[in-house]
């Protein structure tokens, strides 16, 4: 055994480190074994893929032998939340447990840190009449004169779709880098400069794709010095990738630079260039390139509708004559901008970047204005306000190759929902991994004696009309007979919509004392607070809601699928990779859709039991879950519990545990 091993053995063992640090420490076998797989890889330098169930602990199985090994190391997750709570909590423990002298360092993505610069700039571009912005923007000023590192995440409460935080944070087309008056000060750079000379890094997967595909974040300087990079939820790291190492061209982009060089043009260059005509235009541009991907409605060519988001086909838009006069008019007005601002650009490096931007703008048109790149699948989403035209990849594969062809190290893969087979196929095949090793580990809950499955038979199918009504009408039968403490997961948002205003239908009409919480009415951190706080509470949630909550005890006992979480079919990505898989003569429904289905529901169920003494009831509104061969596989993917074939019996179940409360 290498001493490496060995010393994991020793931290985990019963009377080892980590026990004597925490009595209230318990050795797990599964974390043992997941601990020295982790040891065994950064040993050897390879690959590995490990699933850890929940309960496992394999946040302490990945950081211990990491740090135990003394090597540089990157750890990379899926959110900002989770990364705060390693840097702020599990490291600090365990660094005291192991007694190291590890050195940490926390890396986030411009968005999440002040710039100064722009802060100064801030109270003249907020609307005097919007109250709101200026007492955010005040709390920030504020909070500036406490703050060391400038994380906004330290302001308690700030809305992270906040309008104001545009305006006090930089992005790489706006950054002025060296040329900024406050260069040396600047928050962004500090973190660089921490990360750079730590031994343990913190980053999210966006960060780390968004770096591999422009090289400005800090990480591709960063990584050739690790020894060991861990990707922790690394079940989205496929779709963060893909978001990331295509391109987007959006109206919203062309508004913002065009606003930009407005404010700057009149204030440092006033007279020199037309500004407002410059900036009109571009307005004009982004305007009609959102009509031309929106699309008519009706026989007077009144432009469509939209509520929540959109997503097209490529084809459905493009082929449009309007659609490439929207581009050439948007390219028209980008190179008039351009031409303006590199005129004027020695007299300011603000007029250097923004002519940059435009320049990139540019670019862009004629990018979707020629047909897409080989192996990459394109479309168009669309949201109330704007336009976004991608085009993206189909996988990480490429990418992560390069990465890990550049230098020997140790790489680590982890998730509780990875796969259903051995292999992790779901995770391994479209990440290139089929070579890596790979280890599952199941949940130490007793999911038999503490959890109960109920599918309704007698129920509408998804299609039907009537399904979320019904979903929604069951739900209320649950929360009553529990007393609340119950979650609603929907694959829709206008089921989220629908079933909301069942339940407080349902539950105005009777009388009942219950709190209806759905997703949007409230940032997804105040719900959960609320949640918490009011136990006879709902919470119906969309995708946001299926994983990363974690709520254990008997504050949540209920949980509610709507329906089984296949793909979209006709989502412009997933029907390029089914084409794919159709080419190479496979079963897309079994191979992707499928596959698909049971990581999700996975994840979904992953919400009910959170410790060893959780209780539970999972409900599937979705009948086919038991009548369907592939139902079958769906089952065995979720953790062991005994099914419920009545109704009866369900609420039975939860009249026993609200007895227990």
């Amino acid at each position: 055994m290498s001493p490496l091993r060995g010393a994991v053995q020793q931290a985990f063992a019963a009377t080892g480190s980590l026990a004597q640090a925490d009595p209230g420490y318990t050795e797990r076998e599964v974390q043992s074994r997941m601990a020295l797989a982790v040891a065994e890889a950064i040993d050897e330098r390879s690959t590995l893929v490990a699933e850890a169930g929940t309960g496992v602990g394999k946040t302490f199985a990945y950081l211990v032998p990491t740090l135990l090994s003394g090597a540089r190391a990157l750890i990379s997750t899926a959110t900002k939340s989770l990364q705060d709570q390693l840097f702020l909590r599990d490291l600090p423990r365990l660094r005291d447990a192991l007694g190291l002298p590890t050195s940490v360092a926390l890396l986030k993505g411009r968005a999440s840190y002040l710039c100064t610069y722009r802060l100064k700039q801030a109270r003249h571009s907020i609307d005097p009449g919007d109250g709101w912005a200026a007492r955010t923007l005040a709390r920030i000023e504020s909070w500036t004169q406490l703050t060391n590192n400038g994380d906004l995440a330290e302001i308690d409460g700030l809305d992270e779709r906040s309008s104001v935080i545009p305006l006090v944070t930089s992005t790489r087309e706006n950054c002025l880098g060296s040329e900024c008056p406050d260069y040396r000060s600047c928050h962004v750079m500090k973190a660089r400069r921490e990360a750079m000379a730590a031994d343990v890094v913190v980053v999210n997967h966006h960060l780390f794709f968004a770096d591999m595909s422009l090289r400005e974040s800090g990480v591709a300087e960063l990584l050739p010095s690790v020894e060991v990079a861990v990707f922790d939820e690394a079940h989205q790291l496929a779709e963060a990738g893909v978001a990331f190492l295509g391109a987007t061209l959006s109206s919203g982009q062309l508004l913002d630079t065009a606003r930009d060089m407005l404010a700057t043009g009149l204030q440092q260059a006033r007279g020199l260039a037309p500004w407002q005509d410059l900036a009109a235009a571009c307005d004009r541009a982004a305007r009609e390139l959102r009509l031309a991907c929106v699309g008519a409605s009706g026989a007077d060519g009144s432009p469509r509708a939209v509520r929540g988001s959109m997503k097209l086909r490529w084809d459905e838009r493009a082929e449009r004559t309007q659609f490439g006069a929207a581009l050439t008019q948007a390219a028209t007005a980008c190179v008039g901008a351009h031409m303006a601002l590199d005129a004027v650009s020695e007299l300011s490096p603000d007029f250097a970047k923004l002519a940059d931007r435009m320049a990139t703008l540019h670019e862009l048109t004629q990018r979707f204005a020629d047909s897409a790149l080989p192996g990459q699948v394109r479309w168009i989403d669309i949201t109330a306000n704007q336009c976004r035209l991608v085009e993206s990849p189909l996988d990480i594969r490429d990418a992560l190759h390069e990465q890990m062809a550049s230098a020997p190290k140790a790489w680590i893969f982890t998730s509780a929902t990875l796969g259903e087979d051995d292999r992790l196929s779901w995770f391994t095949e479209p990440a290139g991994l089929s070579e890596a090793t790979t280890l599952r580990v199941g949940s130490p809950f007793d999911y038999a004696e503490h959890a109960r499955l109920y599918v309704p038979s007698s129920f509408p199918k998804p299609n039907e009309p009537d399904h979320a009504l019904a979903v929604g009408r069951l739900a209320v039968r649950c929360a009553r007979t529990l007393g609340g403490r119950t979650f609603v997961l929907t694959t829709t948002l206008r089921a989220l919509q629908t079933i909301g205003d069942t339940l407080r239908a349902e539950f105005d009409s009777a009388g009942d004392e219950m709190t209806v919480l759905v997703q949007g009415q409230l940032p997804k951190r105040q719900l959960m607070q609320t949640f918490l706080a009011q136990p006879r509470s709902v919470l119906v949630g969309s995708q946001t809601f299926w994983e990363g909550i974690d709520v254990p005890g008997d504050a949540l006992q209920c949980v509610l699928i709507d329906k089984l979480p296949f793909p979209p079919p006709n989502d412009p990505l997933v029907e390029a990779r089914v084409k794919r898989l159709e080419g190479k003569g496979r079963n897309a429904f079994s191979d992707y859709f499928v596959a698909e289905a049971a990581v999700s529901l996975k994840q979904g169920a992953g919400r009910l039991i959170r410790s060893e003494t959780d209780r539970g009831l999972l409900v599937v509104c979705d009948p086919r879950l038991t009548t369907m061969n592939y139902g079958k596989r769906l089952i065995q993917a979720l953790p062991a519990m005994p099914r419920l074939e009545a109704e009866a019996d369900a609420m039975d179940w939860l009249s026993m545990l609200a007895a227990e409360q």
